[in-house]
């Protein structure tokens, strides 16, 4: 890949504080109306953990926030304050930033000449270390909370259990016990990292785990790949399992369930296809616009069609091939792209119900709050509010 500088202006100028906070779980909050500025709350009554008032909504590039205990900032600071939410790796804060935003741009995510210039001068790979972690194997009589607490059963977890384990990092001096580890591997089925969940939403990957050519692949046929059918691509491996328990008798078993650990490498998904010469992938990514994005990368990348994908009013904006035309990500891809360009349907369309962000969520029953639009009645009632209460901006 070729090396570039990052130019945050520019990503800025793309990623908006809204586009963050919405993947984070954020809603409009539209009582409190909608003109320079408009209020995007997480959680809802009792439950509410955070409101950001944000300036500027149709101006990306301008975008600031406040709060009302008087922090503020702007897209980066929003990013570096949930940095742990977006499964990113990266020598420093800021070149995970820089990932971050560049995905949610859909732009090549920055490699850096000094890293691989440190690598060589280190004389030895910095790579995933198995002697750093001791691991034993999950008993599905008894088994972790943490699949309870998602909802995954104990004909799941037993399902599963091959493909998971129990992890503890022997440097971490701060906790001594076991989280649940989601082993990625290689084309050649060794080892490269884990992906982590543990007690109290704690998730993390082991450090030095691949994440740009190794995934976490559950191959359910036990056939090293030649009986499997269809691949389910998910953004983690709970909401793969959840998939799993919600579809178990529709998909079968000459399937193999796959998690890209929140990130998306075209060298993991060709890797794992790979691994099945016989099956189909299918698009299971969530039900926000990083996942429609996803979606979109596989169809392009497997049918082998470049594609330049952009956020657009309303939807998804594609170029190529010569043509230029809009994607409704409420509606199936396939479907549209097909009627655009010359497609072979080699990506299935399967994304959780409209109601829900992923598929734990579904298993969970835990629907996303609708978005809805204030009408001229409600921005006159929030905006009058607003000013009897005296805020300041």
């Amino acid at each position: 890949m070729t090396d570039y500088k990052v130019n945050f202006k520019e990503l800025k100028s793309r990623v908006g504080i809204d586009d963050i906070a919405y993947a984070l779980g954020y809603r409009l909050d539209r009582k409190a109306g909608v003109g320079r500025y408009i209020e995007l709350v997480l959680g809802e009554g009792r439950e509410r953990r955070d409101t950001i008032i944000v300036s500027h909504p149709n101006d990306k590039a301008a975008q600031t926030f406040f709060r009302r205990d008087g922090s503020k900032g702007d897209v980066v600071t929003l990013i570096r304050e949930n940095l742990d939410a977006f499964f990113v790796s990266g020598k420093d804060e800021w070149q995970k930033i820089a990932k971050v935003m560049a995905r949610f741009a859909n732009m090549p995510e920055p490699e850096y000449r000094e890293d691989r210039e440190y690598v060589r001068s280190a004389g030895h790979a910095q790579v995933f270390d198995s002697a750093r972690y001791e691991v034993k194997p999950v008993e599905t009589d008894n088994i972790p909370a943490i699949f309870l607490q998602r909802g995954i059963g104990k004909d799941t977890v037993a399902a599963f259990a091959p493909f998971i384990t129990l992890i503890r990092d022997k440097r971490n001096g701060k906790f001594d016990g076991y989280n649940v580890g989601f082993p990625y591997t290689d084309t050649e089925g060794k080892v490269k990292g884990y992906e982590i969940r543990g007690h109290g939403g704690y998730k993390s990957k082991a450090a030095g785990t691949d994440s740009s050519t190794a995934a976490w692949v559950a191959d359910l046929s036990r056939s090293k790949g030649f009986a499997v059918r269809s691949i389910f691509f998910c953004e983690s491996a709970l909401d793969a399992m959840a998939f799993y328990q919600i579809n178990k008798v529709r998909v079968g078993t000459d399937t193999a369930l796959v998690s890209l650990g929140g990130t998306f490498s075209d060298r993991q998904v060709t890797g794992v296809m790979g691994r099945f010469p016989e099956a189909r992938a299918f698009d299971c990514f969530d039900n926000d616009l990083a996942g429609r994005i996803y979606g979109l990368r596989m169809m392009a990348l497997l049918e082998g069609i470049p594609m330049k994908i952009s956020k657009a009013d309303g939807g998804l904006l594609v170029e190529a091939k010569g043509k230029s035309f809009r994607l409704d990500p409420d509606r199936p891809l396939p479907a549209q792209v097909g009627k655009n360009l010359p497609i072979q349907y080699k990506v299935g369309h399967w994304p959780p119900p409209k109601a829900f962000k992923d598929w734990n969520d579904c298993l969970m029953n835990r629907p996303m709050e609708p978005v809805i639009l204030p009408n001229k009645n409600d921005r006159e009632t929030g905006l009058a509010e607003r000013r009897n209460t005296g805020i300041k901006i």
